[in-house]
């Protein structure tokens, strides 16, 4: 293998670079080398590399060095050349760094690939018809889902955040609202703006769920239907459509497949979960504008993320609080049952955080405390559906119970099926990831009648929109604070359409008084809430650990922790 001692054996890399990305180094109607320059002083000067479009016009010229020299350094020395040239861009490489330099309008920055011939003359044409954000108007209205819905005044003060950011240069944007504030909806009619305004034109939206993904789409067929998109899945060939939803997981073993400059905008659903080691990849291969959104609030948030979106004292760019999202009635209230069984009480804290939950549930969960969990639930829950939404004309209105394990789940669902027979078993559903129809359980749960009920586990913490939830039904125990509050983020959705004025939760197991919740004092914070005897060091996580994970997940560290620590003192 060559080391690039000398600028000749650079080039034989850079050409294999410009293969990748879909140059033909041997093709005089794309690539051109040693193109002779007469400088402005009277100097004659050569481009290494001039890389032209389908009319044969130079689009960019590549400045090559030797692998001793940084590429940086060389902006002087290729700047006259593009100038003179007429190309509107510059590459600067030693065969192994590439940048990228818009010298019009951006300083060099490091890219992962060349960009096609397609990514400049699509940048090429988007810089001659670019108009500032602003002039953009922001709608007062939209459609989703069949009706008009009002751009929120937070919505619209996202938006332009954004627009000022971008007008200052900034590349990248975190963005914290929490659940049920209309994140996928408000940036739906961002990427709208920035696609009218001539900022973008092909764009990614990365998630990490399969039922985030399937949300995400929705919204942009919905919103932006007037633009191609898809659903790249591991078994889909690419398209070229103008919007492409990807898994986090996918992309990170497809991202090969694409230039650096192939898309203007990437956004990240819940983003926080990922900027970790090999996932990071799938957002910095890309050169582009990074918006990343989560309903995590930022004292949960790593700070390399923030360091990745460039925000300054580990802010987000934007940030519109759960509290003040109560108090500005853009999300329902919620209110404790009152009068039912604690089923566990001391039992809830083994090990503080870290136990098997299926023996856990073995221990403290019997049928006798099963049924009655779900008897006083499901009598409650009729007894008040009409208060919290006046509209509902089935009883007892849309419920999600969360469950301890799968086996637990098929257990509460029997129990609620024989409490209404007169529904043949359609009741209440398992949802769980290894029901084979949970898709099409879900769909029936969020559109139809019946189920009226969803019993899970994890499947519906996140990346789950059911507007018309009435009733939580906590049947767990629960110590991630970031769990709790996605848990508890499922019932905050309006629905004005059945009138929604609140909804409860059935909280069996005491979670909300381990996080010192109430209806009248909103638990957003950092930390568990109750007042304990344990040593505040105990009780105080290392932001690093603040991470979100079930117990189940907790559970799966503890145990690769101890391997960890085994073969360590093992091998020493």
């Amino acid at each position: 293998m060559s080391d690039f001692s000398k600028e000749t054996d650079a080039r034989i890399n850079i050409d294999d670079l410009l293969r990748q990305a879909g140059w033909n180094p041997a093709d005089k109607s794309q690539v051109i080398t040693e193109v002779s320059a007469q400088m402005a002083d009277g100097r004659r000067g050569r481009a290494d590399y001039v890389l032209l479009d389908q009319r044969g016009r130079p689009l960019a010229v590549i400045e090559a060095k030797k692998r001793a020299i940084e590429p940086y350094v060389a902006k002087n020395q290729a700047l006259p050349y593009a100038r003179k040239l007429a190309a509107p861009f510059i590459f600067l490489s030693n065969g192994e760094l590439i940048y990228f330099w818009d010298y019009q309008n951006d300083d060099a920055r490091i890219v992962n690939s060349f960009f096609s011939r397609r990514d400049l003359e699509r940048l090429l044409e988007m810089r001659s018809t670019r108009q500032p954000l602003a002039t953009i108007e922001i709608p007062e209205y939209y459609t989703r889902q069949g009706e008009i819905r009002l751009v929120r005044p937070y919505q619209r003060e996202t938006m332009q955040a954004i627009d000022h950011a971008v007008e200052l240069g900034k590349r990248r944007f975190l963005l914290e609202l929490p659940t049920g504030t209309g994140k996928t909806d408000l940036i739906c009619l961002q990427l709208k703006r920035l696609i009218q305004s001539g900022y973008a034109e092909k764009i990614l939206f990365l998630v990490d769920r399969e039922q985030l993904a399937k949300q995400a789409l929705e919204a942009i067929q919905d919103v932006l239907n007037q633009y191609g998109s898809y659903w790249l899945k591991p078994s889909v060939i690419r398209q070229e459509q103008q919007i492409t939803v990807c898994l986090l997981q996918t992309m990170i073993s497809r991202y090969p497949e694409f230039t650096s400059g192939y898309f203007d905008v990437v956004v990240a659903d819940e983003c926080h979960r990922s900027i970790y080691g090999i996932w990071q990849t799938a957002l910095t291969h890309f050169d582009a504008f990074h918006i990343g959104l989560s309903a995590t609030p930022a004292a949960y948030i790593e700070r390399n993320t923030f360091d990745f979106y460039n925000c300054r004292n580990e802010q987000p760019d934007f940030t519109y609080s759960i509290q003040t999202a109560f108090e500005q009635k853009y999300l329902v209230p919620y209110r404790f049952a009152t009068g039912i069984t604690e089923i566990i009480a001391e039992g809830a804290e083994v090990d503080e955080v870290y136990y098997d939950p299926a023996a856990f549930e073995r221990k403290w969960t019997n049928e006798a405390s099963n049924r009655l969990m779900m008897q006083e639930f499901d009598r409650l829950a009729w007894e008040n559906y009409q208060e919290l939404a006046p509209g509902q004309k089935i009883g007892p209105g849309k419920s999600i119970v969360f469950a301890l394990t799968k086996n637990h789940a098929a257990r509460l669902t029997r129990y609620l099926n024989e409490l209404h027979p007169e529904c043949k078993g359609h009741y209440a559903e398992v949802i769980t990831s290894d029901v084979a129809n949970a898709d099409d359980l879900i769909r029936q749960f969020k559109y139809e009648d019946y189920p009226q009920v969803a019993v899970s586990v994890d499947m519906l913490n996140t990346g789950f929109d059911c507007r018309e939830v009435l009733h939580l039904v906590m049947c767990r125990t629960v110590r991630s604070p970031i769990l709790y509050q996605q848990i508890r983020g499922r019932g905050t959705r309006t629905a004005p359409h059945i009138d929604k004025r609140k909804f409860v939760i059935y909280d069996f197991f005491g979670n909300h008084q381990y996080f010192n919740d109430s209806d009248t004092d909103i638990y957003a914070d950092t930390g568990r809430g109750h007042v304990s005897t344990r040593s505040n060091q105990q009780q105080s996580r290392p932001r690093s650990e603040l991470i979100e994970l079930g117990l189940r997940d907790r559970w799966q560290q503890y145990v690769c922790q101890l391997c960890r620590s085994r073969y360590r003192r093992g091998a020493s």
